[in-house]
């Protein structure tokens, strides 16, 4: 598991990349290069003579308080605010290839639509009433839907990334992990912070916060403000034009209340805007993988409009010398979206699609000790409101509309325990019950809609788009999908510390993802279908270790999971609908795997950091058609897990030195990433990638600014989203031999980018 390394000189602290080694001893084919990796790796470790203590980043992920991620009996990354900086942070999906069997992408389809993935669990969807795999948490609130989860971060205490399932704790939907986002919390001293770059696009952003005391012990606030401008780093071929603008602007404040001692209250408040292009669809029949090459007629949109609010108060009781947190929280997001799924220069397939969505949650939790025991108990309580209209236009005159409009809610009881059975051995053991209630309604008339909420899209015989949507424009179906149950989510684990610098680990867990209804339903010849909810059983094995007094490290952990009922969406090429998506339960799997971290301080100095993981998984049964064949035969046995690249590796080297009365750092790394499948029936995939990223940092002894160039993606590797197959027709630009048509939203390339931060 990686952890965060520092160099000190004199009183500055320079913050490094974590790092990480993971290596399961299996070959795929001929590649050895992990191997490679790994042996250079151990052998490094074995002749550091000259370490230096990490600098370690405290933790929340057990909800006890402030811990050492290195002490904890889970596998975990954590970075903190400094390392977030060096790593040139924007959102989430910046950490994509720094940690090993780890993905958090965006879909591409629409901006901000999360498809996380960790070790191979995850989504493939833009579908809103699809539930994610891997839950996002941020200041304690979970984010219900995928749609517009993907944001630019800013003005961010940590994240910490817990693989594997979460269900005791977290609850539902977290059965591939969970991604906690803390932001900064009010000071209690004045300090103003502000930064100004710029990235090759051209992308202008700039960043400040306030904080301080308002009344001196009691009351304190803090408010941040960002904006981005990014005028778009691609062109289209169809028009020469520049693509992928957006202007993202973010407003947050937050109000600490300590009356006494015992009594904290945290309010948080933001708002945020996100407004451009459309994705940048490029046709594999058309042009190649290895380019930025795409020409599109439609420009489309892609908008994310989000309020939300979270107070958060804790109680210091003298029962059990525990604390009782509440969190309360509200959010609601509409993000308003348009595309050329066609991909073409031509008016073939065009859409516009609106997701409105309202969460409502409360937490209440209780932690403290009794003698041996440690604990931790609560109930929770979610409920949201769904709604998803999808516009099709294939033509001037040939429209379909359809969606869906749900309420969802569930409620929970949990607890959890560690008994120390002697000064070196705990055993944990706890249990999530959860209740889930689900309505939903879908609609597939074969009308047009005129006021979805966007601007205009100048495409002759689409309309405007503008004004607010009433989803009485959809006739609903009277009958809706009821959908309720129970589970049990339970973990046991135990830990093993023979010394302070040993931490070794086996746990036991399972946790489910909510079934539910699709709402894109637009085939005609397919009636509207529920899917029910999926769950898996893991089985982990951790040792995480601490050598040379510190100055080293190397953590490493296997799991292999059992899924049960597994959720897939089947995205098949249609000649009536464009592209049907279906969403059922395909089966059960297995999927296994390993990670292996390490980090060594070679001088005082020079870090060396490096990780790889690696995952297989195979479908153990099958009952639903994955080929589109009508069949499930051996060709669907045969397919292969989506999303599952099987080896992810890297290395980075961190440098730090005084310079000019200051201090010189530096950083350079390289992650790597297997190719992928993209969809069920492996026509679509995902590219192979290498990425390299460099970072050059100057700040003066005080402390007060920092100047930085850098750059990512330095070999300018061509990514995208997704890759969604269409009609292999010549409307499409299929040709005889040629590859099938597909909608791929590219990601930019190569950027470069220089900034100044500022510090009181």
């Amino acid at each position: 598991m990686s952890e965060h390394c520092s160099l000190a000189d004199g009183a500055n602290t320079i913050p490094l990349r974590p790092v990480s080694v993971y290596m399961l001893g299996r070959k795929r084919g001929n590649e050895l290069r992990p191997f490679r990796l790994a042996i250079a790796a151990f052998a490094l470790c074995a002749s550091v003579a000259h370490a230096q203590e990490a600098d370690e980043i405290v933790v929340t992920a057990d909800k006890r308080g402030e811990a050492r991620a290195q002490d904890l009996p889970i596998t975990l990354n954590a970075f903190g605010a400094e390392q977030l900086r060096a790593l040139n942070l924007e959102d989430l999906q910046s950490l994509s290839y720094a940690i090993p069997n780890v993905q958090f992408e965006d879909v591409g389809t629409a901006r901000g639509v999360a498809n996380y993935s960790i070790r191979g669990v995850g989504v493939n969807s833009s579908i809103a009433s699809v539930d994610p795999a891997v839950g996002l948490f941020i200041d304690g609130m979970y984010v219900g839907v995928n749609a517009g989860a993907l944001t630019d971060l800013f003005d961010v205490e940590a994240v910490e990334v817990l693989r594997g399932p979460q269900g005791a704790l977290y609850g539902r939907n977290v059965t591939g992990g969970a991604v906690l986002v803390r932001t900064r919390a009010p000071a209690d001293v004045f300090e103003a912070q502000g930064r100004a770059a710029v990235e090759t696009g051209a992308n202008f952003i700039t960043e400040a916060a306030i904080s301080g005391p308002l009344a001196e012990g009691v009351l304190s606030a803090r408010l941040a403000l960002y904006r981005a401008e990014d005028d778009g780093w691609l062109e289209n071929d169809f028009d020469g034009s520049s693509f992928g603008r957006n202007e993202t602007s973010i407003y947050r404040a937050a109000l600490r209340f300590t009356p006494s001692a015992s009594f904290e209250a945290l309010l948080r408040v933001e708002q945020g805007a996100v407004d451009g292009d459309g994705p940048a669809g490029q046709n594999h029949a058309l042009h190649a993988r290895d380019s930025f090459n795409f020409a599109i007629d439609n420009r489309g949109y892609a908008a994310t409009d989000w309020e939300q609010a979270i107070l958060e108060m804790n109680w210091r009781v003298a029962f059990g010398d525990g604390v009782v947190t509440s969190i309360s929280a509200w959010r609601s997001v509409e993000v308003p979206w348009a595309a050329d799924i066609d991909s073409t220069p031509n008016f073939v397939f065009h859409t516009r699609v609106l997701n409105a969505h309202e969460q409502r949650s409360q937490e209440l939790r209780y932690a403290g000790g009794f003698g041996a025991f440690d604990v931790t108990a609560g109930l929770y309580y979610l409920d949201q409101d769904l709604l998803y209209i999808d516009e099709r236009n294939f033509s001037p005159t040939f429209r379909r509309v359809g969606g869906g409009q749900g309420e969802f809610t569930s409620w929970a009881a949990f607890a959890s325990a560690d008994w120390r059975l002697r000064e070196t051995l705990t055993l944990s053991f706890g249990a999530r019950y959860t209740r889930e209630e689900k309505e939903s309604r879908i609609s597939r008339v074969r009308r047009a809609i005129d006021d979805l909420d966007g601007p205009g899209v100048l495409v002759p015989g689409e309309g405007v788009a503008g004004g607010d949507i009433d989803a009485r424009t959809l006739a609903f179906s009277d009958a809706p999908f009821l959908q309720d149950g129970d589970d049990l989510s339970p973990r046991v684990g135990l830990q093993w510390r023979p010394s302070a610098e040993t931490n070794i680990y086996a746990s036991w867990s399972r946790a489910f993802r909510g079934g539910g209804a699709n709402f894109r339903t637009a085939s005609l010849g397919l009636a509207p279908r529920a899917y029910d909810p999926e769950e898996q059983s893991t089985f982990e094995i951790g040792w995480k270790q601490d050598l040379a007094q510190g100055r080293a490290r190397l953590n490493a952990a296997l799991f292999h999971n059992t899924i049960e009922n597994m959720q897939r969406e089947t995205n098949q090429a249609d000649s009536i609908s464009g592209v049907q998506q279906i969403v059922l339960n395909a089966g059960d799997a297995t999927i296994w795997g390993g990670e292996i971290e390490a980090r060594f301080d070679v001088t005082d100095a020079l870090t060396i950091a490096a990780h790889a993981g690696y995952v297989e998984g195979e479908y153990d049964t099958i009952t639903e058609d994955l080929n589109g064949d009508l069949l499930i035969n051996a060709a669907d046995y045969a397919l292969e897990i989506p999303r599952l690249a099987p080896w992810t590796y890297g290395a980075s080297l961190n440098y730090a030195a005084p310079f000019a009365g200051g201090e010189l750092s530096a950083r350079i790394s390289y992650n790597h990433r297997d190719a992928a499948f993209y969809n069920d029936n492996n026509l679509g995939r995902l590219a192979e990638a290498d990425m390299i990223g460099a970072n050059l940092s100057f700040a003066p002894a005080d402390g007060r600014w920092r100047v930085s160039l850098y750059g990512e993606n330095l070999l300018d590797e061509a990514t995208w989203g997704g890759d969604t197959v269409l009609p292999s027709t010549a409307a499409f630009g299929f040709t005889p031999g040629g590859e099938r048509p597909t909608f791929s939203p590219l990601n930019k390339g190569r950027v470069l980018g220089i900034e100044l931060r500022a510090m009181y």
